[in-house]
C-alpha cells in the first residue's frame, strides 16, 4: 500500500512550533497580568492599613508630627498605587496582544490542518480508484483468459 506523504508537513510542524511559543509567551503574559494584579492588591491593602493606623493617631491624644508622617506615608501609598495601575494596565495590554497573536495562530495551524485532511481524503480517493482499476483490470484479464479457454 502506498504511503501518504503531505508535501507541506515541515510547515504544519512549523506551525506547531509557533503555536506552542504563542502558548509560552500567553502563558508568561498571564503570570505577569496577574503578578501585577496581586501587588497592586497588596497595595490597597497597605494602604487602607495605613488609614486605619492614622485614623487611631487622630482619636488618640494628639501628636503633630505622627500626623503628618502618617499623611505622607498615605500619600506616598497613593502615588505608588497609581504607579502599580500603569502597570496593570500595561500588562492587560501584553496578555490581550498575546491573546490574539495566539488566536491568529491557532487559526493558521487549523487551516493547514485542514488543508493536509483534504490532501489525505484526495490521496485516500486516488488510492482507492488506482485499487478499482486493478481490479477491473484483472477481471477483464479473466473474463479474457476465460473466454480464449471457452474457445478452444
Amino acid at each position: 500500500m502506498a504511503k501518504f506523504m503531505y508535501r507541506m508537513q515541515n510547515i504544519l510542524d512549523i506551525k506547531y512550533k509557533m503555536e506552542d511559543q504563542a502558548r509560552s509567551v500567553y502563558s508568561n503574559a498571564r503570570h505577569r497580568l496577574d503578578t501585577e494584579r496581586n501587588k497592586l492588591e497588596e497595595l490597597f491593602s497597605g494602604k487602607r492599613r495605613l488609614e486605619n493606623k492614622y485614623r487611631e493617631l487622630a482619636q488618640g491624644s494628639l501628636n503633630v508630627r505622627d500626623l503628618l508622617d502618617g499623611r505622607r506615608a498615605i500619600d506616598y501609598q497613593k502615588e505608588l498605587i497609581k504607579i502599580q495601575m500603569v502597570e496593570v494596565r500595561v500588562a492587560e495590554k501584553n496578555f490581550e496582544a498575546a491573546r490574539a497573536r495566539l488566536n491568529e495562530v491557532m487559526k493558521d495551524r487549523k487551516t493547514h490542518e485542514k488543508l493536509r485532511e483534504r490532501a489525505f481524503e484526495d490521496f485516500l480517493m486516488e488510492l482507492n480508484a488506482q485499487e478499482k482499476k486493478e481490479i477491473d483490470e484483472l477481471v477483464s484479464y479473466r473474463y479474457g483468459a476465460g473466454r480464449e479457454e471457452s474457445d478452444l
